[in-house]
């Protein structure tokens, strides 16, 4: 399903707190963080020529994250920059100076990292993130997971050090479990989702995917014309939404959102032009983005920002991953877990529909731009759907 943007709202400036946070300036102090991170280096920018000969347009770019910092997924971008930020902050307060990110493994900001615990739910990704910040610091983590997140996925986090917490439910049954049960023991919670209060943090997540955006932007030939990222909660893409509407200004690409129909929380929120938390249903494969209420600051950015709205499918995104394994003629391999290549999955749904492709104006001049926003994340899981290990697939590239 594509629905268009009519939110009153569309079209407007951000808000200045959400300009600040996905700021040039912004992504700018995220990559000077990152210099100081153990594995960091650009990740690469896939040109797909053979596809977009396939599918009529002039280029497909696809952002691979699976290869970021260790952690297969871009997520390994977010909490840790949040973990990193919050440490310096209190260190700070401790010590009564500022504390730069030079001074992040001295002693005395490790003996007060020692002293914190930091808590998120998670359906894998991001819990992984906020451990290895905080193992990278010193300081103790928290993760909960709800009971749809595979044992390879716990044991991933688990590896960090952290504490596993599981319960029972949905994604958004651990968030609220998460933050009860932080406010309980006095830890902080590092969530990629926002409430009511709560929207700092989030922000910080959020700010932490531009240095990624930056490095595309810099590597791209020219300026997307269409932008395709999935959604859950809708951090990621409102980063991208945002980030590419202040880099680009007039010349901003089309940006499109896409979610598994079976956890369409953004589409249906659009739809009813606010904040909605839709029903659990069957779950999605597209286990990343299962998520049944929007972030609220993720939102007042897309109402303003996203050109559009989809669904795509489960044999949708099933599809996509085969087809990024097994590319087009001349295309590089790559491993995309099954919420990984939802963007592109979107992408591929909607050039393969004449009224689609036209509502949305793509054309053989369009130059669209997509990231796989994880590897293979559960190894069972990848080869079961795609039908080579990904590690097979890697070495047969």
């Amino acid at each position: 399903m594509l629905i268009a943007n009519k939110h009153p709202d569309h079209g407007l400036p951000l808000e200045p707190a959400d300009a600040e946070t996905l700021s040039v300036a912004g992504a700018r102090m995220v990559s000077r963080f990152l210099t100081y991170r153990p594995n960091h280096k650009p990740t690469p920018l896939h040109s797909l020529a053979g596809l977009a000969r396939e599918t009529g347009v002039a280029s497909i770019h696809l952002k691979d994250e699976s290869h970021r910092l260790g952690l297969n997924s871009f997520k390994a971008l977010g909490g840790s920059y949040a973990v990193i930020r919050l440490v310096l902050e209190e260190a700070g307060r401790k010590l009564g100076q500022p504390v730069d990110i030079a001074e992040l493994q001295s002693p005395a900001v490790r003996a007060v990292a020692a002293r914190m615990t930091f808590g998120c739910a998670t359906d894998g990704n991001h819990g992984k993130s906020v451990a290895a910040g905080a193992k990278l610091v010193g300081a103790k983590a928290a993760i909960f997971v709800h009971s749809g997140v595979s044992d390879e996925r716990v044991a991933a986090i688990a590896a960090f050090g952290a504490e596993m917490i599981r319960v029972e439910g949905t994604y958004d049954d651990s968030v609220a479990e998460a933050e009860r049960r932080c406010a309980e023991m006095g830890w902080l919670v590092v969530s990629d989702t926002s409430w009511p209060g709560y929207e700092r943090i989030p922000a910080l997540v959020m700010q932490g995917y531009t240095s990624m955006l930056s490095e595309a932007a810099e590597a791209l030939p020219q300026t997307p014309t269409h932008v395709f990222v999935q959604a859950g909660v809708g951090g990621l893409a409102a980063a991208v939404a945002g980030h590419f509407d202040i880099l680009y200004g007039s010349d901003r690409p089309r940006f499109i959102v896409v979610e598994p129909d079976r956890a369409a929380c953004i589409f249906e929120t659009a739809r009813a032009g606010h904040p909605v938390k839709v029903a659990h249903d069957e779950p999605t494969i597209m286990a990343m983005l299962e998520c049944y209420e929007p972030s609220l600051v993720a939102w007042r950015i897309l109402s303003r920002k996203a050109d559009d709205f989809m669904t795509i499918g489960e044999e949708d995104a099933a599809a996509t991953m085969r087809r990024l394994a097994r590319p087009a003629a001349g295309d590089p391999a790559v491993v995309a877990g099954e919420s990984g290549g939802a963007g592109l999955g979107g992408f591929l749904t909607a050039v393969g529909d004449p009224d689609m492709r036209a509502r949305l104006g793509i054309d053989a001049q369009s130059r669209i731009f997509v990231i796989n926003t994880e590897g293979a994340t559960d190894q069972g899981r990848y080869e079961a759907i795609v039908g080579t290990a990904p590690a097979r697939l890697l070495e047969m590239a």
